[in-house]
């Protein structure tokens, strides 16, 4: 693995990648005051905008589902991608060559900007293939799409295209653009042979390969001709940018729709994607030539905001958090069979996991040609949940009209239910499982819980089969000593100060332009503040981040937003979120020509109440004291009181 990316390279793509035209991509902007900019929120539904960017400071913030971050962040979150995947697509972007600790470049063993020139010939080389599509020699092309139900709309929407044959058409079209043999071996668009280097598609139909961010990482072709002694399916290699474990045909289309309905349908080829898009299933993706695994999942799960090293949360009352996941696969027993292999990866997520089987054995492309979009719709909300069908298609292994074959059958599913690591669906489908079978409740629990126990202790089932393979996983709540989601203590939950206290109100307003103005602000009267000037918990731990990164002092000359940030770093973590809201909040005051009176204004009345509140102080003191008997003490702490009160009339005649 690459080490990890140089902080300074990290803060360079932050400062180049725009916030306002990163999040400008996803939602629609519009001015929200001085330097803030506002509109509806894509990570909840909304009709009243709550989402603030501020691009002066480089963060956003919704104020209705209170996520915000950075740049890099809202990339991470949209795309459902890790921060590393996220610097490295902005750093692309913005033409940031990536520098990492460890020594190595964007991925271990590349030439530096390597990665990038392999997208830009993957890009010219899917428009090469569309462009080729419309050719006489492309007829068998859109005859094959034609026959399916796809008109050249659909294959521009898909950017379907077609490689010609002939050995180098795609080589010469590439090296035409100044890329070299080198680069299109490592690319995956060339093969290897004897005489040299050859074009690995020839004379069928192309599907381009997006990652979530819409990079095209690689191909799959379909074979057209007879003469054609390859595979009926021919995929890119293994290269730098295609890991066929790790991509999903159509989530670059999908992804804004899976994060919306949290739901995503997972078939089984190109045309399926095609085909169940076109029917109203716009969740619909495809692996690559290889079964639906452990990355897939960590991606799916991302999309589906279900995080967490565990996943979400089900609920047992049939709802969930992290969303669901719908697998389609035919009727037949190959059909059976992959969804047996989802059980195994549903352990990996939390999402309802659910099966959408056609009974006469037709998959989307298949059904939409047959009976129309309407049947691809049924078929997914026709739903089964995974744990059902595949307890069913265990017992339809036995003779459940014998005393023997319905033991049979209870030892070979019992295993099944234990593995259903929502503590309160493992009775109930144990419930289920009693009546499928004609037993007693209590006889169908006892074997479930002796099941469970194999697992825990390692031991195998009966009748030889390894229990281990449906290992009993924690419910919601059932991680060790309070942990959080992903096993770390739980992050303690700041109380939102009171927004109709009239001192909060000041300490917050204050902290907005402490953050966001800096410039305006006068250091030397902030700076001097007492450690206890801000009163509510929450605002007091803003002021002591901004302490320790330098106070206002130490912002002068910088940017805002590298002053954020370092007042970010230096918060507690529960403190960290509300730095970033403080810092994007529009402030009341939207007139530019007045903001640095607000400003003033603002920062006087903090002074000015923490001099009230010393003031008081030192009168309160001073009641206690004997004057007579404490004459110095009480001499000294009646003059610091003149200089207090002389303070704050001097403050107020200048506000």
């Amino acid at each position: 693995m690459a080490g990890r990316i140089r902080r300074d390279d990290v803060t360079t793509v932050r400062e180049r990648a725009r916030i306002e035209e990163v999040v400008g991509e996803h939602v629609t902007l519009k001015p929200a005051g001085v330097g803030s900019l506002k509109g509806l929120c894509p990570f909840h539904d909304e009709r009243t905008p709550s989402f603030h960017v501020r691009p002066q400071v480089g963060y956003w913030h919704c104020f209705g589902c209170s996520e915000g971050g950075d740049v890099i962040s809202f990339v991470q979150k949209i795309d459902g991608l890790g921060f590393t995947e996220a610097v490295e697509h902005l750093a692309g972007r913005v033409g940031v060559q990536l520098r990492y600790e460890e020594g190595g470049v964007v991925r271990p063993g590349e030439e530096p900007g390597r990665r990038q020139r392999l997208l830009e010939a993957h890009r010219h080389a899917a428009a090469y293939y569309a462009e080729q599509l419309l050719t006489p020699e492309a007829a068998v092309g859109r005859q094959f799409l034609a026959e399916r139900g796809f008109d050249r709309s659909a294959a521009e929407h898909f950017g379907v295209g077609f490689a010609p044959q002939g050995w180098d058409h795609l080589q010469r079209y590439l090296r035409g653009k100044g890329f070299t043999e080198a680069e299109l071996t490592a690319s995956g668009l060339m093969s290897q042979g004897n005489r040299g280097s050859y074009d690995r598609f020839r004379g069928r139909l192309v599907w381009p390969i997006r990652d979530v961010t819409g990079d095209v990482v690689g191909f799959g072709a379909r074979r057209l001709l007879e003469d054609d002694q390859g595979p009926k399916y021919l995929n890119s290699p293994e290269t730098a940018l295609y890991k066929k474990a790790q991509v999903l045909y159509g989530i670059d289309l999908a992804k804004r729709e899976i994060a919306k309905r949290r739901q995503v349908v997972v078939v089984e080829g190109y045309t399926d994607v095609m085909a169940a898009h076109l029917s109203g299933v716009p969740t619909a993706v495809a692996t690559c030539g290889t079964a639906f695994g452990p990355d897939h999942a960590r991606v799916v799960r991302r999309l589906l905001g279900d995080t967490s090293a565990g996943g979400g949360v089900q609920l047992a009352s049939g709802a969930s958090v992290g969303g669901e996941i719908v697998f389609t696969f035919d009727g037949d027993e190959a059909g059976q069979k992959a969804a047996l292999r989802a059980f195994g990866e549903d352990q990996r997520f939390y999402a309802q996991t659910f099966v959408a089987v056609e009974p006469h054995g037709m998959d989307p492309c298949e059904l939409r040609q047959e009976k129309g979009p309407d049947a691809v719709q049924a078929l997914v909300a026709g739903r089964q949940p995974l744990f059902e069908f595949v307890i069913r298609s265990t017992l339809r292994q036995h003779d459940l009209d014998t005393a023997e074959g319905r033991v049979a059958a209870l030892r070979a599913s019992a295993p099944v239910v234990a593995g259903i690591r929502d503590a309160a669906l493992r009775p109930e489908y144990g419930r289920m499982l009693a009546g499928w079978l004609g037993m007693e409740a209590d006889t169908v629990l006892r074997e479930v819980g002796a099941a469970a126990r194999r697992s825990r202790d390692g031991a195998p089932g009966d009748r030889g089969q390894d229990s281990r393979r449906h290992p009993v996983m924690p419910g919601p709540g059932e991680r060790p000593g309070g942990a959080g989601p992903d096993g770390a203590p739980a992050r303690p939950r700041l109380v939102a100060p009171d927004r109709t206290d009239p001192v909060a109100k000041l300490e917050r307003n204050a902290l907005e332009v402490l953050l966001q103005q800096p410039a305006a602000v006068d250091a030397a009267a902030v700076d001097d503040l007492a450690p206890d000037a801000f009163t509510v918990p929450a605002f007091r731990a803003v002021h002591e981040a901004i302490r320790a990164a330098g106070g206002l002092t130490s912002a002068a000359g910088g940017s805002p937003a590298a002053w954020v940030e370092r007042v970010h770093e230096e918060a507690a973590l529960p403190v960290q979120p509300l730095v970033l809201e403080l810092a994007v909040t529009p402030l009341p005051e939207d007139r530019p020509d007045a903001v640095d009176g607000y400003v003033r204004g603002v920062v006087t009345a903090l002074v000015d109440l923490g001099i009230t509140r010393r003031i008081a102080d030192l009168r309160g003191r001073l009641q206690r004291m004997d004057p007579q008997g404490e004459a110095e003490a009480y001499q000294a702490a009646f003059a610091d009181l003149i200089a207090l009160e002389s303070q704050r009339r001097a403050l107020r005649q200048d506000a």
